[in-house]
């Protein structure tokens, strides 16, 4: 399935009933007087977030959202049948926001959560209303009040605890397919990732954690190289990432090379990403040669702890799998402190 991650829709509440114009009309009373009901409120738009939901690719061909009119009032008294709401359901992680002024309307970040975006209009009220002393017999009645029309932008950004970043082929899919339940597509050319992929992480000695496997980043994706700028978004929500990187890859003419692209991309993109606690990690160390790869990377970048590992065979896989948990339970006590 196509992964849709932005889309910009028009939404429309429905309009009200108009109130009726009646008079009372029986065998033996001639003069029953008014009784027009009023108009039945129009439909609401409503937004809700469900976990049964993972993209906002229904919206690939829905772009118009409308609710039900009211109906308008009839006589005896009897009011106009409110409007049916368009309900629509959405990922948790969705953003809307006006797409005309850019203003955020809400954030949607778990699931169960329910909105009421653009309210129906009210129905008019039917001539009944109007009666009084003086006026016995009123001739009007209120038309419905018009729904509202918005253009709203929606934006979808994954709620996860870790993401994996790197360049393309640096091994994030192994990883997360080694280190979860998720099966994401695996080849060794560039560019295997077209979506985001997301994992759950059970360690066995604490609370299950979030991992999301962001696509490949290139030179310059924070302008709109490559395939990056689309996904750069999805690891503003993480609390840490992952900077994986392909060990076997390292040249010696300049071992910081791939780490420094990443670097760069995050630094340049709106927002606080590169302030984000990382773990770096050597990835392919499974590979002849490796070992060398990781004194010019050690001597090079000192200063920065690094971890190594082979998503592969699993070699270190514990021992990052410990950190990324000593890190959430510090970030943990952080936040209830």
């Amino acid at each position: 399935m196509k992964f849709i991650d932005e889309v910009v829709i028009i939404a429309q509440s429905g309009d009200g009933g108009s109130g009726c114009v009646s008079f009372r009309r029986e065998k033996f009373i001639p003069k029953g007087g008014p009784d027009g009901g009023d108009g039945g409120k129009g439909g609401d738009v409503v937004f809700n977030t469900t976990s049964r939901k993972r993209t906002l690719y229904e919206f690939r061909h829905t772009r118009h959202l409308k609710a039900k009119n009211g109906m308008p009032g009839m006589g005896k008294r009897r009011a106009g049948k409110n409007g049916a709401d368009c309900s629509v359901e959405i990922p948790p992680g969705t953003l809307i926001s006006d797409a005309d002024t850019g203003q955020m309307i809400h954030d949607f970040t778990r699931p169960g959560q329910r909105v009421v975006l653009l309210k129906g209009g009210k129905g008019g009220r039917g001539n009944y209303r109007f009666k009084s002393s003086t006026n016995r017999a009123p001739r009007h009645a209120q038309p419905g009040e018009p729904g509202e029309a918005r253009t709203l932008k929606l934006e979808l950004k994954l709620l996860a605890d870790v993401g994996i970043v790197g360049l393309p082929n640096a091994g994030k899919s192994t990883l997360i397919a080694r280190i979860s339940s998720a099966r994401p597509k695996i080849a060794d050319y560039p560019f295997t990732t077209l979506v985001p992929n997301l994992g759950v992480v059970k360690t066995g000695w604490g609370e299950p954690f979030v991992v999301a496997d962001i696509p490949g980043l290139v030179e310059g994706a924070h302008s709109g190289t490559g395939l990056g700028i689309r996904f750069l978004k999805h690891i503003e929500r993480t609390r840490f990432l992952i900077h994986l990187i392909d060990g076997a890859a390292i040249q010696s003419s300049h071992p910081l090379a791939p780490y420094e692209t990443i670097l760069n991309e995050l630094s340049s993109y709106e927002g606080d990403l590169a302030r984000k606690p990382q773990i770096v990690v050597l990835n392919k160390m499974d590979l002849p040669g490796s070992e060398e790869k990781v004194r010019l990377f050690q001597k090079a970048i000192q200063g920065v702890k690094f971890l190594t590992i082979s998503a592969v065979t699993g070699r270190g896989v514990d021992r990052l799998m410990s950190e990324i948990q000593r890190l959430m339970d510090r970030d943990d006590e952080n936040q209830s402190s």
